[in-house]
């Protein structure tokens, strides 16, 4: 099938970072022709409730008020635009086919940014950077603002496992959860056998929204008892029948779905990956540079294109003068990304093998995770359970426990870009910093909780000899 057209590409000037104004681009204003929907650029008004409470309506106006969200734009074609509201969350309607739906992503008035928004002290919580970010309706947990860590041979790993529910998901339903209070939703329906699922409870939770989780009867038993400890109502089907059982769930009871609802390609939440941005700029800053190269865990897409969207903004906002080859990094059983790279397509399904990796093992791809290689000139790499085992083994003797699928993109980086020809910081570019994202805590991972350890014997023997190996 014909490729839909290329997003705009970032300024040709390599600016440097000042505190003066940002001159970047606008977004293409949106124009009423192009839309296909009647819904006006804000939610229903909400009825005003006495004067002497705080109140929603109030949070939602203010939250409102602070982001400068324009609109949706189509990824399957970055000329057309639709009106913020409502999310479209089954893809772009003008552009998706029956072979591939295209998601959207969320345009910004980026000549309104606040000049000093990048000079402001960190701070946990997306607040930080709401301008950039969707209405944030619902509270928040404190999310982000994860550390930066150096291993020895210089490399840097964002752990993400330091979030509220220990994962990066968090970022995704903050803005997602919002989403659905700012639409009147009366709950939140999402499918996960993992992070998301957590995630997604714990953030309807905090909203004051009842959320339906489905799931698989393969979702690791300590997750599933951390979903349930939010007061999500858990229905396990399976796998085959998630999405359309959720679908029937935002139709008949009028719940917000806050993950992908489409088979034929993940389109997920169109807000969703504009909080993965939020890692980009916390790189940012944290580097006090951009890095040469990110290795990303990928199952649909959704965090990779987020952080490459996060980076290609500071090049929009005139803060950065590039982006960074982004490497997606995929479990070999899966690798629905890597096929759709290779064969020159948006999207692909791919049978899955077996493999821990359970939560980047994907059988559909999405188109998001196309756009972000293609425009940072990345690649999709593959790795398999024994090199993620490894670098997993690597970072918990540097004191970060993290899930299997957590650890592809040290993997990666170690499987395909390691060794004296890769340069001093470990990357196959010019010798700049790395990094690589680690999504989550070991926490997740299917084996967790299901060893027992036998007491040893209590006497100054064992444990010498314990301490001994």
């Amino acid at each position: 099938m014909q490729q839909p057209s290329s997003r705009p590409a970032p300024p040709n000037s390599r600016a440097t970072r000042s505190n003066s104004r940002p001159t970047g681009p606008n977004p293409t204003p949106h124009n009423p022709a192009q839309t296909d929907l009647t819904q006006a650029d804000t939610p229903p008004a909400q009825p005003k409730a006495p004067p002497t409470q705080p109140t929603a309506s109030r949070a939602r106006s203010r939250a409102h008020s602070l982001s400068l969200a324009t609109g949706q734009r189509s990824l399957g074609d970055p000329t057309i635009h639709y009106s913020l509201w409502p999310p479209l969350t089954n893809g772009c309607p003008r552009t998706s086919t029956d072979a591939v739906a295209y998601p959207l992503e969320v345009d910004y008035a980026y000549d309104r940014v606040p000049a000093d928004l990048f000079d402001r002290p960190a701070a946990h919580g997306l607040e930080r950077w709401a301008p950039l970010l969707p209405p944030l309706s619902a509270p928040g947990l404190g999310e982000g603002n994860t550390p930066l860590v150096r291993l020895a041979d210089g490399v840097y790993v964002k752990d993400e496992s330091r979030n509220p529910t220990w994962s990066h998901k968090d970022r995704l339903n903050r803005v997602a959860v919002s989403a659905a209070k700012s639409s009147g939703a009366r709950g939140v329906v999402v499918c996960s056998s993992g992070n998301h699922g957590a995630s997604a409870a714990a953030y309807a939770a905090r909203a004051g929204l009842p959320c339906a989780v489905f799931t698989s009867p393969h979702a690791p038993p300590a997750v599933a008892s951390f979903v349930r400890a939010y007061g999500a109502t858990v229905l396990t089907v399976p796998r085959e029948s998630l999405r359309p059982l959720a679908r029937r769930v935002v139709a008949e009871f009028g719940y917000h779905p806050v993950s992908s609802l489409t088979d034929n390609a993940h389109t997920g939440h169109p807000f969703g990956p504009e909080g993965y941005k939020t890692i980009a700029y916390e790189i940012f800053l944290d580097l006090g540079e951009t890095p040469e190269a990110v290795y990303v865990p990928t199952g649909y897409g959704e965090l990779l294109f987020g952080v490459w969207k996060g980076f290609h903004e500071l090049t929009l906002l005139g803060l950065a003068d590039r982006v960074p080859r982004l490497y997606a990094c995929e479990p070999a059983a899966a690798g629905a990304l890597a096929t759709a790279i290779r064969t020159g397509r948006p999207a692909t399904e791919v049978p899955v093998g077996p493999t821990e990796a359970y939560g980047i093992a994907c059988p559909v791809g999405g188109y998001r995770g196309v756009v972000a290689v293609r425009e940072s000139r990345g690649e999709a790499l593959t790795v398999t359970d024994e090199q993620m085992a490894a670098a997993r083994a690597e970072l918990s003797a540097q004191g970060m426990w993290v899930e299997l699928s957590s650890a592809a993109g040290l993997a990666a980086l170690r499987a395909h870009h390691d060794g004296p020809a890769a340069g001093p910081q470990n990357t196959p570019d010019t010798g700049g910093p790395v990094v690589c994202i680690a999504t989550s805590s070991g926490f997740k991972d299917s084996a967790t909780g299901t060893r027992t350890y036998p007491p040893m014997p209590a006497d100054w023997g064992a444990v010498a000899g314990a301490l001994s190996r």
